[in-house]
């Protein structure tokens, strides 16, 4: 019995021996792409594998840290924070499959190098106003260790302000660290107290102890 044609006429449903129906250039390029798309979704999932914990089956701290080697990169750069906003990864430290594919298919990158140069315009698009909310959010989130953890030590925020905020709000920061270290009062920041920071950043935050009780 012979095979379909590809290439079926619509109307019959059956290929025409004498006059064959030759593939339309759309139906072209949409099985090229599809072929490609394949490709590229292998090489993202084998670069995964390249990095990921043969145990568990995910990119754990150490899996990270050969990557951000390979990409010459330190692994405190907030760039890699950035990484994890795009991935929507949840877990600190962590990358599984789906959120790789998600983040990589995202920036349009299927190779360590690819994904080196993509990182300038991924802190681009982070650094817009209608995006840096929801990343200086999700920074706190994804600091959070423990899945009923709702706050952060006052140490771990000092470091987390100076990383996600130190570069625009240099003055602000530096302040605010400052009285953190100074205050006893609070021993943890919850995440209303982290977005009101921001939203005093602007200012001068004469004070800081009105700005964490508001």
């Amino acid at each position: 019995m012979m095979r379909r044609s590809a290439c079926a006429s619509k109307k019959t449903g059956q290929p025409n021996s004498t006059n064959p129906i030759s593939c339309s250039p759309s139906d072209l390029f949409r099985t090229a792409s599809s072929k490609a798309s394949s490709k590229e979704m292998e090489r993202i999932d084998n670069l995964f594998y390249s990095f990921a914990n043969r145990s568990s089956g995910m990119i754990d701290p150490e899996g990270i840290e050969s990557l951000c080697s390979d990409m010459e990169v330190d692994h405190t750069d907030v760039r890699i924070l950035m990484l994890a906003w795009k991935m929507k990864a949840e877990k600190q430290g962590y990358f599984n499959l789906e959120e790789w594919r998600r983040g990589l298919k995202a920036l349009r990158v299927d190779t360590v190098s690819k994904l080196r140069k993509a990182l300038p315009e991924l802190e681009k698009e982070v650094r817009r106003p209608s995006n840096f909310v929801d990343f200086y959010s999700y920074s706190f989130c994804y600091c959070l260790t423990e899945e009923k953890q709702k706050s952060i030590d006052i140490e771990s925020i000092c470091q987390l302000l100076d990383l996600v905020l130190g570069s625009q709000f240099r003055a602000q920061v530096d302040y605010f660290i400052e009285y953190l270290k100074i205050q006893s009062d609070y021993k943890v920041i919850n995440l209303d107290q982290w977005m009101g920071f921001f939203r005093f950043c602007n200012e001068e935050c004469p004070n800081c102890r009105t700005m964490l009780s508001s």
